[in-house]
């Protein structure tokens, strides 16, 4: 059923939230006389549960294998009868994106939770959690640099709508607008259409996995000549023929451009894309892979 992501500042009460969902639409469960209500089950996936530390938000690395961590484990129970709350920092409008595109291709609906405690009063609780045996607080140095790079969601972009913003001072989330958005009260289930990229369809055009080919490689080719005329920079963006492939501080390696383009034109191979939006589609996809 539905994915609800709750994002928010480090300790800012994502957890509290969570458990005031759980309570809530568990008792809307088991209430229901309807069958698809019944059914229903609810999991619960946070940092806590799959026993990862607040130090594997100290480095890039660490913290790059959590999120996979946690993506892995929500793809697992992402089906269409039970309810996932990622209870996480979920900063990144990139990983929301992914995660966004997940629930799609299982053509299930999903939401954002915005926690929206602010910052200092975060901050208090981080501090205060120092001195609780069970507190789990952040390293200061950490706090700071999780704050900084915080993207607040965007009800406006499509992977983070529908968006619900929950106050500090708000007593509990807005339970019946979740629960309406999410599982419906009108008797039938939410219907989702999966992304037109996840979709396999025949190739239909003529030439078209020489196409494919041809214009990845292209962009790769492009990337690695700005790369060798450009040493030393970090980062960038490089332009090709209307795109922009905005790299990232630590440039690509040509094996992991090599590697990023097997996985696209596999993915590809057996879409109908017109050949004039391969290569958008394909920087797209870069630059998507390299925000992760």
């Amino acid at each position: 059923m539905p994915l609800i992501l709750l994002s928010g500042y480090p300790k800012s009460g994502k957890t509290h939230r969570s458990r005031q969902l759980i309570d809530s639409f568990s008792a809307r469960i088991a209430i229901s006389d309807e069958p698809r209500i019944k059914r229903l089950k609810i999991q619960h996936i946070s940092d806590d549960t799959l026993g990862l530390d607040r130090n594997v938000y100290a480095t890039a690395r660490a913290e790059k294998d959590a999120r996979a961590t946690l993506t892995s484990a929500i793809k697992r129970t992402l089906t269409r009868d039970t309810i996932v709350i990622a209870d996480g920092l979920n900063y990144i409008k990139g990983f929301r994106y992914q995660l966004y595109c997940d629930a799609k291709a299982v053509q299930t609906p999903n939401c954002v939770v915005h926690v929206g405690t602010p910052g200092e009063k975060c901050r208090a609780f981080n501090d205060a959690a120092k001195s609780d045996p069970e507190g789990r607080p952040y390293e200061a140095e950490v706090f700071d640099n999780l704050v900084f790079r915080y993207e607040e969601p965007n009800g406006m972009s499509r992977w983070d709508a529908p968006l619900f913003t929950v106050p500090f001072d708000d007593v509990e989330p807005p339970f019946d607008a979740i629960w309406e958005a999410m599982v419906g009260s009108d008797g039938q289930s939410k219907v989702v259409r999966p992304n037109a990229a996840t979709v396999l369809k025949p190739a239909t055009e003529q030439d078209y996995l020489y196409e494919l080919d041809k214009t990845t490689s292209e962009v790769i080719a492009a990337i690695t000549t700005w790369a060798s005329d450009h040493q030393g920079e970090a980062g960038g963006e490089v332009k090709v023929e209307g795109t922009v492939v905005e790299l990232p501080t630590n440039v690509p390696s040509l094996p992991h451009l090599q590697r990023l383009r097997r996985q696209f034109t596999q993915l590809n191979r057996q879409h109908t894309l017109g050949k004039g939006r391969i290569r958008q589609l394909f920087v797209d996809y870069l630059n998507d892979s390299f925000k992760r």
